[in-house]
């Protein structure tokens, strides 16, 4: 480490040796410099984000301070919200919980995504780009570094941030920092308008920017490659990406489809919004594509397994019987469904996985019945153990019917008992389904 890194480091401890101290810095990129540390009030970790001097040259720190604002504002299960800001020794800084779990960019260099995988991934951010467009803020610098992958769900994070160092500078300070090719945005996921520094950039270079995370995910890299900044700007701007299908022979034609739309260069020919992103992702079929579950210790299980098998059977039955009873409630809210992760109630560590198993297991059998819309682990795992009451669940899920369970363990026995809430129609919303 650098003297000039390690005096940040000690300038930074300096300013928030009240409140924080500093344990790692993580890596970081072009925009920050990333500390870990614990909030000493509250015994928790967070992450710290310190602005490069590049960026907080000419910028305001009361104004940044007051633009974040509107980013701590985000409170969405997707959005990796904004805790605190200040500055030190004149840098601007903010804090965000830390996540655990790795970054999509992590995913991505691990090996090929599952389509499944993709397609769950996809429909978590752009729920998260509804949610924070329908409020004004563009996050104009979506990427696999900005998504997090925790207990099966995306999240994103760094919302409203872009926003608030551009709306922090003067214009005369924004057109100096392009002139010498600092810019907010990375160039392999930039949008035409946004790399030719168009002043009224909106919601749809954040699309156009999903369509390049997406085309990554499929096909292993982004639809532009280069050797420097400069030339991907020029392609993003100029060229027509290779078709994804191309790059990938297993991709759905309709999740083809829809990422070269994202990646039209003109902005009024891609989907107009990030709702209209879900409502195609919602049409795409991935049967037979979802991802398989991680490797899972198997000694002692075979025979548990078996009779879950039978359980899950019987579900997915009763399932079919709910879904196609006619003139009853069930119809046609209730026919929109998530599977909660099961309860591991007898608190044995070793039978954590099993549960998690259980309700990929169970989500996926269902989802074979026809007119049931199963919404499964990939959106669901984030209220594990969650407190929520089922009609603010099943709201944020859009879904009519919650189908709960618990594993309870003992001896050589296991008993898994499951219980299916009917909620009222107002709680569902627009219905939708993801598969994994």
């Amino acid at each position: 480490m650098s003297s000039t890194d390690q005096g940040l480091r000690d300038q930074l401890q300096r300013t928030l040796t009240a409140t924080h101290t500093l344990e790692r810095e993580l890596g970081g990129g072009g925009m920050s410099r990333v500390f870990v540390a614990e909030e000493t009030r509250l015994r928790r970790k967070v992450v710290i984000k310190v602005l490069s001097p590049e960026l907080a040259q000419g910028l305001s720190v009361e104004r940044f301070e007051r633009e974040i604002q509107l980013a701590a504002s985000l409170q969405q299960a997707n959005i990796v919200p904004v805790l605190s800001a200040g500055d030190t020794d004149g840098l601007p800084y903010f804090t965000m919980p830390y996540v655990e779990g790795e970054s999509l960019r992590q995913r991505v260099a691990a090996g090929p995504v599952p389509i499944g995988e993709v397609v769950g991934v996809l429909r978590d951010v752009s729920r998260a780009l509804s949610y924070a467009h329908k409020r004004g803020i563009v996050h104009r610098d979506i990427k696999p570094d900005n998504v997090l992958l925790s207990a099966g769900a995306a999240v994103v994070t760094d919302f409203g941030i872009a926003k608030a160092i551009s709306a922090a500078r003067s214009q005369a300070d924004n057109a100096t920092l392009t002139q010498v090719g600092t810019s907010i945005g990375t160039p392999a996921y930039m949008s035409p308008e946004q790399a030719a520094g168009d002043p009224n950039v909106d919601h749809r270079a954040d699309l156009y920017a999903l369509g390049c995370m997406a085309y990554e995910l499929l096909a292993g890299e982004p639809p532009f490659t280069g050797q420097s900044a400069q030339r991907i700007i020029a392609a993003q701007m100029t060229e027509v990406p290779q078709a994804v299908s191309a790059r990938r022979s297993d991709t759905p034609s309709a999740l083809a489809a829809l990422v070269m739309q994202c990646l039209e260069k003109d902005p009024a020919k891609r989907p107009q919004s990030a709702d209209d992103v879900m409502q195609a992702l919602d049409g795409i079929q991935v049967s037979g594509n979802r991802p398989s579950p991680k490797a899972r210790p198997r000694s002692g299980t075979r025979g548990m397994m078996y009779g879950f098998a039978a359980t899950v059977a019987v579900l997915a039955f009763a399932g079919t019987w709910i879904a196609k009873r006619p003139g009853s409630a069930a119809a046609p809210a209730a026919r929109s469904l998530a599977v909660l992760p099961i309860e591991n109630a007898g608190g044995d560590s070793t039978k954590e996985y099993l549960a998690d198993g259980m309700t990929s297991e169970l989500a996926g059998n269902l989802r074979q019945t026809p007119g049931l819309e199963v919404v499964g682990d990939l959106s669901t795992a984030r209220f594990k153990r969650s407190r929520l009451a089922p009609t603010e669940i099943a709201s944020q899920l859009h879904v009519g019917m919650l189908l709960s369970g618990k594993l309870q363990s003992q001896a050589s026995s296991i008993r898994l008992q499951m219980q299916p809430m009917m909620l009222p129609a107002n709680c569902s919303g627009r219905r939708s389904s993801i598969a994994r």
